[in-house]
């Protein structure tokens, strides 16, 4: 049975809860919702819950480390498990897509997007695919930490909520009929 691994990035703590930086945090709580399962904590590093689709075991991974140390929970789960870098999928915020839109990748830089970086450092590559949901764009008067640290407003939500449901739907093609797929169809 193959093993994969799909992380959505965020902050703990209820004050960061319904914040833009925790879109990824929002995904991997749709995806373990679908499939009916919890999450448990993992060496005080952050939760899993853990799926089969398709003859594949897959582990839902919520780091709770802070954004910037994501991949403090990444590495160590995959190296536990021996989930190589190519089974392995992270979901987080992007101001530079407006919020309802997603996009998924095979690979590339952080993009600005510290904790990604932080997983790309300590897993050793870029090769890593990605889910990216958006949160932008960014009023001009807006610092960008306060920014991504904001709520959603009311008249966001259901884009968000839009955003979140495709991202899951998008998550669950994936594990079934690859990443080429999911980007054909989501993209």
């Amino acid at each position: 049975m193959q093993r994969f691994l799909i992380a959505g990035l965020g902050n703990p703590g209820t004050q960061y809860e319904k914040t833009r930086h925790n879109a990824g945090f929002m995904v991997a709580d749709a995806l373990a919702a679908a499939y009916g399962v919890s999450f448990q904590p993992w060496q005080k590093l952050g939760e899993y819950a853990k799926i089969s689709v398709n003859d594949k075991e897959v582990f839902i991974v919520k780091p709770m480390t802070y954004m910037n140390l994501s991949g403090q929970m990444v590495s160590n789960l995959a190296r536990f498990y021996k989930i190589p870098a190519s089974n392995i999928l992270v979901c987080f915020d992007d101001l530079s897509l407006k919020i309802g839109d997603i996009r998924l990748r095979p690979s590339g830089s952080a993009g600005g997007q510290k904790g990604m970086k932080n997983i790309i450092e300590l897993l050793g590559t870029d090769k890593i695919a990605r889910l990216r949901v958006g949160i932008g764009p960014k009023p001009e008067r807006f610092d960008t930490a306060n920014f991504v640290l904001s709520k959603f407003t009311k008249e966001e939500t259901p884009l968000l909520a839009r955003a979140i449901e495709r991202a899951e739907q998008a998550l669950e093609l994936y594990l079934k009929d690859g990443l080429e797929r999911a980007m054909n169809q989501f993209n």
